[in-house]
């Protein structure tokens, strides 16, 4: 564990992705396979490969508990480390140097043993009884990067695309070694990686030059291929010339994965969700053969006496059933929900190669022969060239449990996309995706192949760093956030850039107020900082040239539009988003300058 947490170390002291890739590689011919398979994992930031879906369940309060007992100092001392680094983990090296020194012999395969002893147990007391022992075996250097794992937060500049390319560096050619294996050598591994959901079995299988055997493993997440944003209808056009035209839904992006009747629901996070949406598993169960579909979770609304026509709603009714443990009946039929599917991944096999053209022709057979609803058949048109979402079921379909196929228009003009983009805005959508038809489907990348075009907001998608206590009526909870952005694509470091206390409900309050009193980092009383974990989309009407925020900027009259339980930390915006916003208003706010 030493030699990784030196590795570490070295990567987070370069900024260079060459650099960093090149540790990495040789970090790994260093060691056994066993153990760079498990650093692999490790290195991705995470204690468990994908696939598995298994967490740790241990909280920064715990964490932040057990490192004060064993390293016997006080919350005020813990709290001083704390705030030096705005990092637990590195606050833990500095108040582990003066305990009696360790020997360093715990190697990661101990360490991986140990996470999965942690897992497997219940009870927050035993849980902590694991944890206690690990801290106590560990060096101050070892310990700093076995609760970075722990808390999700390595904060290294290393992502796991990153870790894919020292593999192919470490054990793969240059090219292909074979027909089965496409693209370079990290493309191969990335593929492979993809199908796997499992790092470490990628790292194993590159070592013996059978990348091309790996075979897509059903229900693990694929990366969700993202959309970048145009500013406007003439710009979207200057990317391609001819293009798909789907409205944009204001919902959860989901992946649906069917196989036999078994079906899972994962959001963009790569988290399952199909608790919250119980009564989709029973449509999409209906599907024959295997598929993973990708699409909008949207709250749906049918007029009374119109049941072949329907409408989706606002994502504050969608909302109301996230992260609920348990979803009534009458919560079903007060926010009934659609599943919009736009896009097909795998049918039997994996098509993410061929262009949008074809995956939309798969997709449309998928639902013309196959789709069986409970209580009859339904299927999908559309009225106009981006009509509403309309059914003519034989038999009424269940109004909670709609699957469907988005509609889709092509578009050859400027001028005719922004005629549809407004009628799309009529009808109470966001706006437009904008899709080249010869695009291939790219997992978790953002490109100019997929656009999307909204009406024009000033918001931000921003991290709570810290919290502190309202007043009034809102003494009580934890109301006013002090939120950040990224430093940069390459820097993970953490900008604040605004404050803001308005735009939840009371009852999204005391739901976050309880959520902060259990990740708590640093208690300053009245203050709190919190693990950096939950993320808000944030309105505003300019940004400010500021040095009350360390990020040079300040956010002028800022206001939560929304919780973001759909999005991770790592995919907030960055500082030169809010740099691009302040030169776009300087104009209109001479004073921000």
């Amino acid at each position: 564990m030493q030699r990784l947490a030196q590795a570490c170390e070295a990567i987070a002291a370069t900024t260079k992705k060459n650099e960093k890739v090149r540790i990495v590689a040789e970090y790994f011919q260093s060691r056994t396979i066993e153990e760079a398979a498990i650093s692999a994992i490790f290195l991705s930031g995470s204690a468990f490969p994908a696939y598995e879906e298994k967490t740790l369940q241990v909280g920064g309060t715990m964490l932040w508990s057990l490192l004060r007992e064993v390293a016997k100092k006080s919350d005020a001392e813990l709290s001083q480390a704390y705030r030096k680094y705005g990092d637990l983990g590195s606050a833990a090296h500095d108040v582990l140097l003066d305990v009696a020194p360790r020997v360093g012999s715990v190697n990661v395969v101990d360490v991986e043993r140990e996470f999965q002893r942690i897992a497997d147990t219940r009870g927050a007391a035993a849980k902590a009884s694991f944890v206690r022992l690990l801290l106590q075996k560990l060096t101050p250097l070892e310990a700093k990067y076995a609760i970075k794992i722990m808390s999700g937060d390595l904060r290294i500049g290393l992502r796991e695309s990153l870790v894919e390319e020292a593999i192919a560096k470490a054990y793969v050619a240059p090219e292909p070694a074979s027909k089965e294996e496409k693209g370079t050598g990290a493309q191969a591994v990335q593929r492979a990686n993809m199908l796997l959901g499992d790092i470490a079995e990628t790292l194993r299988l590159a070592t013996d030059h059978r990348l091309g055997e790996a075979r897509m493993r059903l229900f693990h997440p694929i990366g969700f291929m993202l959309a970048s944003p145009s500013e406007s209808a003439e710009e979207a056009f200057t990317y391609f010339e001819h293009a798909q035209v789907e409205d944009k839904y204001d919902g959860i992006r989901a992946q649906a994965h069917v196989s036999g009747g078994e079906v899972r629901l994962y959001s963009r996070t790569l988290d399952e969700i199909t608790e919250s949406f119980p009564e989709l598993p029973d449509a999409l169960a209906m599907f024959p053969g295997e598929l993973i579909l990708d699409g909008e979770i949207v709250a749906w609304h049918r007029p009374e006496g119109a049941a072949d026509v329907g409408r989706a709603l606002p994502f504050t009714e969608i909302q109301k059933r996230l992260g609920r443990k348990k979803v009534t009946a009458s919560l079903m039929k007060e926010v009934p929900v659609a599943y919009v599917v736009f896009d097909v991944l795998y049918a039997g096999e994996l098509v993410i190669d061929r262009p949008l053209r074809e995956r939309g022709e798969a997709l449309d057979r998928i639902f013309a022969a196959a789709v069986q609803f409970p209580g009859g058949r339904a299927k999908v048109r559309t009225r106009g060239a981006q009509g509403q979402l309309a059914f003519e079921p034989v038999v009424e379909a269940p109004p909670t449990a709609q699957v469907l196929r988005a509609p889709v228009t092509r578009v050859d003009s400027a001028e005719e996309l922004a005629q549809i983009f407004e009628q799309a805005l009529e009808r109470g959508n966001e706006g437009l995706m904008i899709k080249d038809l010869g695009s291939a489907y790219a997992p978790g990348r953002r490109g100019k192949s997929w656009l999307k075009l909204k009406r024009e907001l000033a918001t931000l998608d921003v991290v709570v760093t810290a919290v502190e206590f309202g007043h009034g009526k809102r003494a009580p909870v934890l109301s006013d956030y002090t939120f950040a952005v990224r430093a940069s694509e390459s820097d993970e470091s953490l900008l604040n850039v605004g404050k803001a206390y308005t735009g939840l409900t009371d009852v999204e309050i005391a739901e976050m107020t309880r959520w902060f009193l259990e990740h708590t980092i640093s208690d300053e009383g009245w203050r709190r900082e919190v693990e950096p974990q939950i993320v808000i989309e944030v309105a505003f009407n300019a940004v400010m040239v500021s040095d009350r925020h360390n990020s040079g900027y300040a956010l002028r009259f800022p206001r939560i539009v929304r919780l973001r339980p759909d999005k991770k930390p790592a995919e907030i915006d960055t500082l030169e988003r809010v740099r691009e916003i302040f030169e776009k208003q300087k104009k209109n706010y001479p004073q921000a300058g």
